[in-house]
């Protein structure tokens, strides 16, 4: 990469957090008036590494579907916890796993970190070894829970939707897996998906898009069901951007459109 497209990577992605915190105040206040029941929970992995995670319970009568979401390159933040609130509010158990648990200082996770870019940093030093382990035990966390009917999907936004559809490789034990505008794992990888994926991207964020037909190829050559949709008058990142105070029409038409879907594709796994 150039000099030149370096420096537009570190604006972009510094952009995308200053948004997160204008908005900072009235996620807070969301998630706090939420009357959904949500907890942190600690979860061992196979390896002793400990999990921390954030879970959302329903208010429904019978035990329900779970889903789990994936942070994006920025950790796990309120914003996030809000997606898994909102989640919930259409009935499904919704748990949030740091995936920078362990990794900040003295063995903090996300919010231990000084500042976005050290955040940054840490999530860049992930294995996908060290990640799959993790997520292996929230999902088995999961699943096992009284409240949940052992269905478990598994979603991610931008870094999270990239490890969405890698996990989506390397996990059998899910029934779906919600890509938002992550990029797609090595064509050659895409056989040896079993759980449906769903993909929900921006029209306007070719460096993701750019690899949708070839995967779609590889999809199809292997009988996996890969659905991909580009919304319109969006780029990456178009969901959060979506739910911020100043979102443009076009942004809260995707998010509606978007999240529509998503909870519809939910309701037939």
């Amino acid at each position: 990469m150039t000099y030149k497209g370096i420096f537009i990577l570190v604006i972009f992605t510094l952009s995308l957090f200053s948004i997160s915190n204008a908005d900072a105040d009235r996620i807070k206040e969301e998630l706090e008036k939420s009357p959904r029941h949500g907890e942190w929970v600690k979860i061992t992995a196979a390896d002793e590494h400990v999990v921390n995670a954030f879970i959302v319970f329903p208010e429904v009568k019978e035990p329900a579907t779970a889903i789990i979401v994936i942070h994006e390159i920025f950790g796990l933040t309120d914003w996030i916890r809000l997606v898994a609130d909102k989640l919930a509010a259409d009935g499904y158990v919704a748990i949030c796993p740091d995936l920078l648990s362990g990794m900040g200082p003295e063995g903090g996770g996300t919010d231990s970190f000084e500042s976005g870019d050290d955040a940054r940093k840490a999530i860049r030093n992930l294995t996908p070894k060290r990640v799959n382990t993790d997520l292996d035990a929230v999902r088995k966390y999961v699943q096992e829970l009284p409240s949940t009917n052992d269905k478990v999907a598994v979603s991610g936004f931008c870094w999270g939707g990239a490890r969405t559809f890698s996990y989506a490789v390397h996990s059998d034990k899910i029934v779906g897996a919600f890509v938002f505008y992550g990029s797609a794992p090595a064509v050659e990888d895409v056989p040896k998906i079993t759980a449906p994926v769903y993909g929900f991207y921006g029209e306007s964020d070719n460096r993701i898009n750019a690899t949708i037909d070839a995967t779609k190829k590889a999809a199809d050559d292997a009988k996996v069901t890969y659905e991909p949709v580009i919304y319109e008058g969006v780029g990456h990142a178009f969901l959060r951007r979506g739910m911020d105070e100043n979102a443009n029409e076009a942004q809260k038409a995707a998010v509606k459109s978007a999240w529509q879907r998503w909870i519809k594709l939910l309701g037939k796994l």
